[in-house]
């Protein structure tokens, strides 16, 4: 039986030949063969020449996601395990990370739609492509191979049902989901639940970048906006910051918070249950100042659509720090958004520094650590951004 095809509209195969791994509906002249969703299909040029070789879904905007650009090569099982030891292989020879990591991340190693977190002796698998989560129970069965896991959770990430036509619930895939875990994140113990809170239990992309700003807070109190379980703040709290408060509207997120200072010996912690753009307006009108303010907030922009009113609740935001940020303070400013780009950020708050008549210095423009690294290939991959600043 022949493979189905999708053949492209001329002039719109360069970014594949290219090995971008999104072919979107707009994109595509035709398709023959009757693929269902999660065939294998091969994409071919205006004039029919072989360019890559993917698995596609009707329900998606992603109408064919693309993993390998050689004719001969077939999308089986041992193809996924050569990318899962590629993907393995960064994290535990070249990046030497043990405990907590990133161990596949999505497009920038080849896997588009799959992303695995490693916690101490346990994995937290989440699909974002249809086809690759029609294939989980051969991922489970590699990954046990590769990894030998304790077990593996399965969890799902809000707004991906409808976006690629997915009906998954979280839980096992394999073994036992374990409870609360304490893993060593730059020398602090934390705890996280893998079957509760926001993506697979844990930000491990922050990792670098709230050790950064950890030791810009020594002697300085510290207002961690969006805290989670508390990263920044924990940090912060350790380096020697003079005091620190941390505001999420997740009760079960300050619970872990709270126990994680704890954990640590840390006592120059408050945290409260607040919603964060109230209480940075309850702020301000008390006329409090901080040397330290980090915003860390959830994805404002999940569309294209949303990207405006993402920007504006960064800018009221941003507007509300400025006016809580002491001379001389530090501000970070973090965006999860991959549709919002660093220049974005950028001009957003140089316009609003100028309008505050604050001079502010882009101190750091950091991204995610490198257990999240960029594909050249996939520029959509550079989603996070924190910019660190200073102003006056």
């Amino acid at each position: 039986m022949s493979t189905p095809r999708i053949l492209l509209k001329a002039k719109r195969a360069r970014p594949f030949f290219g090995m971008h791994p999104w072919v979107y509906a707009g994109a595509i002249e035709a398709v023959s063969g009757d693929p269902k969703d999660g065939d294998v299909v091969e994409v071919v040029s205006h004039v029919g020449n072989f360019i890559a070789r993917g698995l596609y879904n009707s329900q998606s905007k992603i109408r064919v996601r693309l993993y390998t650009w050689d004719a001969q090569q077939s999308l089986d099982a041992d193809f996924f395990r050569a990318q899962l030891q590629r993907a393995i292989q960064l994290r535990r020879d070249v990046l030497r990370l043990t405990g907590a990591c990133r161990l596949v991340f999505s497009e920038a190693d080849g896997l588009s739609g799959l992303s695995i977190d490693q916690f101490d002796r346990w994995l937290v698998v989440q699909f974002t492509s249809l086809a690759l989560a029609m294939r989980r129970e051969m991922f489970a069965d590699l990954l046990t191979e590769l990894v030998q896991p304790a077990g593996i959770y399965l969890r799902t990430e809000r707004g991906i049902g409808q976006l690629e036509g997915l009906e998954l619930q979280d839980g096992s895939l394999r073994g036992d989901a374990p409870g609360p875990l304490t893993i060593d994140e730059n020398g602090l113990r934390v705890q996280i639940s893998l079957t509760e809170g926001q993506k697979t239990g844990y930000y491990l992309d922050q990792r670098e970048n709230r050790l950064a700003v950890g030791r810009l807070a020594v002697g300085r109190r510290m207002l961690d906006a969006f805290c989670y379980s508390g990263g920044f703040a924990l940090h912060a709290a350790r380096a020697g910051a003079s005091a620190v408060l941390g505001v999420d509207a997740s009760e079960p997120a300050l619970q872990l918070a709270r126990t994680n200072a704890e954990l640590n010996g840390l006592t120059n912690i408050v945290f409260e249950k607040a919603d964060v753009f109230n209480r940075l307006g309850t702020l301000v009108e008390a006329m409090e100042r901080f040397g330290v303010i980090v915003l860390d907030p959830p994805k404002f922009a999940r569309a294209g659509s949303a990207v405006d009113e993402a920007m504006r609740g960064y800018r009221r935001l941003l507007q509300q720090s400025l006016r809580l940020l002491e001379p001389g303070g530090i501000f970070a400013m973090c965006c999860c958004s991959g549709l919002i780009k660093r220049e974005m950020l950028h001009d957003l708050l140089a316009q609003e520094a100028s309008q505050a008549r604050r001079l502010l210095q882009i101190l750091e423009s950091r991204g995610a650590a490198a257990d999240h690294p960029v594909s050249a290939l996939c520029p959509e991959t550079e989603y996070l951004k924190c910019v660190i600043c200073r102003v006056n």
